[in-house]
């Protein structure tokens, strides 16, 4: 199985000579298992050039999971061109909210924020709605889903395919100060109690869930773009620190660790300082997810080619 970062940043794009190497793009990671079939996860500014490659190379069905509709994750779509190419095929896999799948994605297109209505576009486009704890089959491979903890809810995803597993983390806070739901919370909450009652059941039910959603797995991505300091200043945002992860995929079991969805403002080598130090907490192997890599996926442990697209 290869998996491929065309967009590892969190919030906005930010292109600039501080994050050539990691790279600039808003969210979007490609999936190859060894049936040929396309797996996409989340639709940032990095799916621009993905479908450039994918139309390049003729592929022309392609299953795109979404693991929450804040901009960073969606901004991009409109900018596929695989959607615009006569005889393709997407099929958009979401979590199900109180509209359609279909009206939440066209807002994106309406007049008169751009110039092609989602609706007039020449590929086949279906939509399948999905909750927490979902599974299904995309070709040979096994995709199940998790809740996150994050505003408005995201669903983590697991791939399983080849003998091999790839597990998708992100947004999500950690499980323990504060439980994060259909609303945004506008300050940061009080962290000197944690929850309880069912609060506190919820959280914890919602933990064991991704720890399972990790269980063994091969190669997990996870949402770390705060520091651990960053975090305690904004809890309520929904995002990790990288010792959140370990946690999570140390009680997992999982053999390697992609930090992911990188803080804008941070400039590579601030980004190499931290898989450096969370490396050396650990013995899963960390990496740090970069666009322009290809991690190939084996039973045997992870291989990261270089500059192959």
């Amino acid at each position: 199985m290869l998996v491929r970062f065309w967009g590892v940043r969190g919030s906005y794009p930010v292109p600039g000579e501080s994050t050539v190497r990691y790279g600039g793009n808003t969210p979007c990671v490609e999936i190859r298992p060894d049936d040929g079939s396309c797996i996409i996860i989340d639709a940032g500014t990095g799916i621009r050039r993905l479908g450039q490659y994918l139309t390049a190379s003729h592929v022309d069905d392609c299953h795109l999971l979404i693991s929450h509709t804040h901009w960073d994750h969606i901004q991009g779509l409109p900018f596929f061109s695989p959607l615009y190419n006569e005889g393709a095929a997407l099929t958009i896999y979401a979590r199900q909210r109180d509209v359609h799948l279909r009206t939440l994605f066209a807002s994106q297109t309406e007049d008169p924020y751009f110039p092609i209505s989602l609706s007039d576009v020449e590929a086949q486009v279906e939509y399948r709605e999905l909750m927490e704890g979902a599974n299904f089959n995309i070709g040979n491979s096994q995709v199940r889903c998790a809740r996150l903890n994050h505003p408005y809810i995201a669903i983590g995803y697991r791939i399983d395919a080849d003998g091999v597993s790839v597990a998708y983390v992100s947004d999500t806070a950690p499980f323990d100060r504060i439980l994060l739901g259909y609303e945004f919370i506008s300050q940061r909450p009080d962290m000197t109690d944690r929850p309880t009652g069912s609060d506190a059941a919820e959280l914890a039910a919602m933990r064991q869930g991704v720890v399972e959603l990790c269980r063994g797995c091969d190669f997990v991505i996870y949402d770390t773009m705060f520091e651990m300091n960053e975090y305690l200043d904004c809890p309520h945002w929904g995002h990790s620190a990288p010792a959140h992860a370990l946690e999570v995929v140390e009680e997992a079991g999982s053999k390697a660790l992609a930090l992911f969805h990188h803080a804008p403002g941070r400039s590579d080598d601030e980004q190499d300082a931290i898989v450096e130090r969370t490396q050396q907490q650990t013995d899963v192997k960390v990496f740090g997810a970069a666009e322009r890599k290809t991690y190939r996926i084996a039973s045997s442990g992870t291989e990261v080619e270089e500059g192959v697209v």
